[in-house]
């Protein structure tokens, strides 16, 4: 089979992982994780890759170069509850719909008819709030939805009070499925620049940031700039269709400012480098220029990006390393090649890096200081 067809087929972007290199916990500091130099192929040079610290981003980015990052803020979107019967049943928020209707998906979901009750009962007090008086709360199914699979349920609370300021009393953060044996806090699982809550999963290329990396990097004249995804189940969903071109992606939430926008545009009028930090950033971004050019958007996307795909915002890409057959692979693989990443993700394998949300990082860049070596 020729490898062009492989682009677009589920079967081209599958690799196979050691299961000890999937990280666990996150490295203390944040920004002692490795870091993987690539050479982005829009100078035409594929040199071998770079072996470096993630806080070695101060000798590879320059002043003048623009770093996008994602600030949404985890929520604890995982509900443990009961039915009427007393059985089990677990819960994962995904959006709101409407105040204090949620679509969710619901473990085990098959017998969750309409009108189904489940009653959440509070796990732990968080400081002192006015909510601490919520010793417990129910929610109701209201309908299916087709295509999630998930429940539409309406949470049961008073009026002018939101589920997202009692959810610290009654959910918790949830870590991706494949991490079974992890320490690490709620806070290791955010960013340090985290605060717009409405994500259900992390933005992970962004946890290996400090705030004294920050600093340094701005102390650098490397600006920082900030959209917003909500992760959701378009991100982590994993594609399940042979051919890749008619996987239809979940829509998730996004913010550019117009500011953002600007700086943008002056970054590049200026001879900067746009850095997205992570695959949402570059989702969130080219969204924004589905027009043809870059303008502020705020609603949703459920843009799907594989190869083929032209690039229109970013020069660069800070990564954590992906899931065999994820969007997120197919997305990186528009940026840099889908032959070329899948060489470089075998020589992280032989040189023991550390996979997916807790592990180690790559960046993509354009040949200049540091990458030429």
């Amino acid at each position: 089979m020729e490898h062009a067809e492989l682009d677009y087929l589920l079967s081209g972007y599958d690799y196979q992982l050691p299961t000890e290199l999937i990280a666990q916990s996150p490295l203390v500091p944040r920004d002692s994780s490795r870091l993987l130099v690539v050479n982005s192929p829009l100078t035409g040079n594929t040199n071998p890759p770079l072996h470096k610290v993630f806080r070695d981003l101060t000798g590879l980015l320059q002043p003048g170069d623009l770093l996008i990052l994602n600030n949404t803020k985890v929520i604890p979107a995982r509900l443990y509850g009961r039915k009427s019967t007393g059985a089990e049943v677990e819960v994962l928020l995904l959006e709101e719909r409407e105040d204090n209707c949620w679509l969710c998906l619901v473990k085990p979901g098959k017998r969750f008819i309409t009108g189904t009750q489940i009653l959440f009962e509070a796990r732990k007090i968080v400081g002192v709030s006015a909510f601490e008086y919520f010793s417990s709360m129910t929610a109701t199914v209201l309908a299916s939805d087709v295509g999630t699979g998930g429940r539409l349920l309406k949470f049961d609370l008073p009026e002018k009070v939101s589920l997202l300021q009692v959810l610290e009393h009654f959910g918790e953060i949830p870590l991706p499925p494949y991490i079974t044996a992890s320490k690490a806090t709620d806070e290791q699982y955010q960013t340090v620049y985290a605060d717009q809550q409405g994500a259900i999963a992390a933005p992970t290329a962004g946890l290996h940031f400090t705030p004294e990396l920050l600093e340094k990097l701005t102390a650098q004249g490397i600006e920082q700039a900030y959209i917003t995804l909500h992760v959701g189940v378009g991100t982590f969903r994993p594609v399940e269709v042979d051919d890749i071109t008619t996987h239809k992606m979940h829509a998730e939430w996004i913010e550019v400012s117009s500011q953002i926008v600007e700086k943008i545009h002056a970054t590049k009028a200026n001879g900067g480098r746009i850095i997205a930090v992570g695959t949402t950033v570059v989702r969130t971004l080219e969204a924004a220029a589905q027009s043809g050019h870059l303008q502020p958007f705020v609603g949703k996307t459920d843009l799907f990006i594989y190869p083929g795909y032209q690039l229109r915002v970013i020069d660069g890409l800070i990564t954590n390393f992906h899931l065999p057959r994820s969007s997120l692979l197919m997305l990186v693989s528009a940026f840099i090649g889908r032959q070329r990443l899948l060489k470089i993700y075998q020589q992280a394998i032989a040189s023991q890096y550390r996979f997916y949300s807790f592990g180690d990082a790559m960046v993509i860049l354009p040949e200049g200081k540091g990458i030429e070596n």
